[in-house]
């Protein structure tokens, strides 16, 4: 063949044709896996696009890979998103190793099923070899039969018939090889992770290791090998590493990440490594806690998440599913199963509210901004200009229902499009404004101020608020089937969130919804209630120990109680003295930064130092502090000391932010009061404290010698491991 030869591609599918560039999925149109089409379809049929041997197909019937007897490497993906459909909507009739011919009927797509699912219909062909076998490409668009010639191939010459298994390039250059990391069980649908494989170097990586990679079915049955592959490098290396060592990827059944740690759930943690994992490069330790095994890494968590899901496929990304979410083991008595519920508990509220921690956090500074603007007068409060800032600062609390509904979908299984229209529902002015309405009558003597056709509820206010929204989620994962089995697929495109919007909002507005907010504003006010008692006493012990939850991992279960005084009073004492704990481990690893005369541990304390004064502890504790016993808790009588304080001179904080950083969330929007300079007493006394402490008593160079059986402080288990 010569460097002029050109190459037949025809029409998938009866359809428009278009440009690779329209198709509306990131990976496909900046052709990451290479140059290619789309075609819109209208008939169900599919045909081979060229004649060649098929060299994969999808577990799940969405995706086909055939090589041309030209050379050319073709990637048939029917739908976006549709690996999620678990190949229902799919009929496949060849299979790995068939040949075909270009025009021969190869499979059907139920498009009516597709789009009752809600997702994209479109048709993408991707030839994954480019750089190395393709010139040019030119695509016919336009509408075309199945079996019209949609594309026309100019070829490199020799180079195209080489077989691309045997070299080594980055991305689509190596035909499978970025496919193998950015498709792999449908991740060319989400995008983000994909596109940063693209960027990876590869080898080995043919026509199998994208059939591997398009069906995790296909791949190793064991998930681990005794030597890692030579081409995995940096977070690559370190994902394989973590996941060869946790049992191989088919003892994964979700991931999702947090701040600083990936958290997995297992199906068996007792084939986890814990110590091997523990000493890994890159990671910090391991924990066990709220039913995940926690792998802590810190600053660089989402690059080894992204790692990691790329090995083991967007399918496990993002939180489980419903049938993942039940114990491997089932429970037994009383305690087991309450211990098996707040675990669970404490993993959905984990997912729900990581994703929007950092919007909190943004907008809590926001809103100091603006309020140090308005003391020192260059912002009129009844301007246009404070408007507008305040609004920027407020968004993310008052429309707060519609992103917990949509990450609590995700968590717990549910369409996340329907659930934050749910949350929209309790956030539509309106209803706020039902909710700030007078007493009209009384129903099991309880004040209602609102009515549904002629039934008396109390409407609670549902801007800012957490929990409902959870329950919401809750209640259409359980809904969702329901509605999926008994509605044809004709019909549910439409009737499904019909329904589900109206019985979910419904179910939370007039019975649950009152229900929640009783329990959570009670719960606000209990804690404000042993709060009163004695502030200092209250800081003392929750300052003293509050570190100790982020340990196991159970600080999720008071972040919404924050939230929630901060929605429901506008400021929250509780968080002033969780700022103080953040300052002490800050103060404690500071002082091993100062102390150490070794440069890498000088680097490590730093950097956890500047963390910890930010706001994340998990990198100073578990990093150092916990690593040398001594530090964290002499950290944490500095940490009692600040709360002690705190209360003292009851310090309030109107934002999300803490530690140092968070400064701006101490500043009163009413004018600056005593809680603006008993938090910079309160702070600056528990980083002295635990500063002085530390460089004193808590840690010396001698202590490194024994770093390796310093005992870490573990969540769950503590039994040894297996030599």
């Amino acid at each position: 063949m010569t460097d002029s030869s050109n190459a037949e591609i025809l029409a998938p599918m009866r359809g428009e044709i278009i440009g690779i560039g329209e198709v509306n999925d990131p990976v496909f149109s900046g052709k990451k896996l290479g140059d290619g089409f789309g075609v819109k379809p209208t008939e169900a049929q599919v045909v081979a696009p060229v004649s060649g041997t098929v060299t994969m197909v999808a577990s799940t019937k969405h995706a086909v890979g055939i090589k041309a007897d030209s050379g050319v490497e073709v990637l048939l993906h029917l739908g976006i998103d549709t690996v999620e459909m678990d190949g229902a909507p799919f009929t496949m009739n060849v299979a790995k190793g068939d040949t075909v011919t270009a025009g021969e009927p190869i499979a059907t797509m139920d498009l009516d099923a597709v789009v009752a699912g809600g997702k994209d219909t479109t048709a993408i062909l991707a030839i994954t070899n480019t750089p190395k076998a393709l010139e040019s490409l030119s695509v016919n668009s336009g509408v075309a039969n199945a079996g019209d010639v949609a594309a026309v191939a100019h070829l490199k010459g020799a180079g195209a018939s080489q077989n691309t298994a045997q070299g080594t390039g980055k991305g689509a250059a190596v035909g499978a090889g970025a496919g193998a990391a950015s498709v792999a069980a449908g991740s060319v649908a989400t995008g983000h992770n994909a596109a940063r494989a693209g960027n990876i170097e590869h080898t080995n990586v043919g026509a199998n290791s994208t059939a591997q990679a398009l069906d995790p079915a296909a791949s190793n049955a064991s998930g681990t090998t005794a030597e890692r592959p030579a081409h995995l490098t940096g977070y690559d290396a370190l994902a394989w590493d973590i996941l060869n060592n946790i049992g191989g990827a088919e003892n994964v059944k979700s991931v999702i990440h947090c701040i600083t740690r990936v958290r997995f759930y297992l199906k068996d943690e007792d084939k986890a490594n814990d110590s091997a994992v523990s000493n890994l490069d890159g990671v910090i330790d391991v924990a066990h806690a709220a039913g995940q095994y926690q792998v802590v890494i810190g600053p660089a968590v989402e690059d080894v998440y992204d790692a990691v899901v790329r090995q083991l496929g967007d399918g496990k990304a993002g939180g489980e599913t419903a049938s993942d979410a039940e114990p491997a083991e089932r429970p037994s008595g009383v305690g087991g199963w309450l211990k098996w519920g707040f675990s669970s508990l404490i993993g959905v509220i984990t997912g729900s509210m990581m994703p929007v921690i950092g919007l909190l956090a943004a907008a809590g500074v926001l809103k100091g901004i603006l309020t140090m603007l308005t003391y020192n007068e260059l912002v009129d409060p009844e301007s246009q200009t404070f408007t507008i800032i305040n609004a920027m600062g407020d968004a993310v609390f008052y429309f707060l229902p519609i992103f917990v509904g949509f990450t609590a979908a995700k968590r717990l299984g549910a369409d996340p499009i329907i659930v934050a229209i749910i949350g929209g529902v309790l956030a539509y002015p309106t209803i706020a404004e039902i909710a700030k309405g007078e007493q009209t009558g009384s129903l099991l003597g309880i004040a209602t101020n609102a009515e549904f056709f002629g039934i008396p509820f109390p409407m609670a206010s549902y801007t800012y608020s957490i929990f409902p929204m959870i329950v919401a989620a809750w209640l259409a994962s359980k809904i969702e089937p329901v509605l999926k089995k008994y509605i044809p697929a004709v019909l549910r495109m439409i009737f499904v969130p019909l329904i589900e919007v109206f019985v979910v909002s419904i179910l939370i507005l007039v019975v649950l919804g009152p229900i929640i907010m009783w329990i959570s504003t009670g719960l606000a006010n209990g804690i404000q209630w042993v709060y009163d008692l004695s502030p200092s006493i209250s800081g003392l012990i929750i300052g003293g120990f509050y570190q100790c939850l982020v340990i196991f991992g159970l600080h999720w279960a008071v972040i919404p109680l924050v939230a929630n005084d901060i929605s429901t009073q506008g400021h929250s004492y509780l968080n002033a003295i969780i700022s103080a704990t953040m300052v002490a481990q800050g103060g404690g690893v500071l002082a091993v930064f100062l102390k150490t005369k070794s440069e890498q541990m000088k680097g490590l304390a730093g950097s956890a130092a500047i963390a910890a004064l930010c706001g994340i502890t998990e990198p100073a504790m578990y990093g150092i502090n916990l690593k040398y016993g001594r530090v964290f808790a002499l950290a944490s009588v500095g940490g009692a000391v600040g709360g002690f304080l705190t209360g003292l001179f009851n310090v309030n904080m109107w934002g999300f932010t803490g530690s140092l950083i968070g400064f701006f969330s101490f500043m009163n929007p009413e004018g600056l009061d005593g809680s603006w300079t008993g938090f910079w007493i309160a702070s600056l006394s528990a980083l002295a404290v635990a500063f002085i402490l530390v460089y004193l008593f808590g840690f010396k160079d001698a202590d490194l010698a024994t770093e390796r059986v310093v005992e870490k402080k573990r969540l769950g288990r503590r039994e040894p491991v297996a030599k």
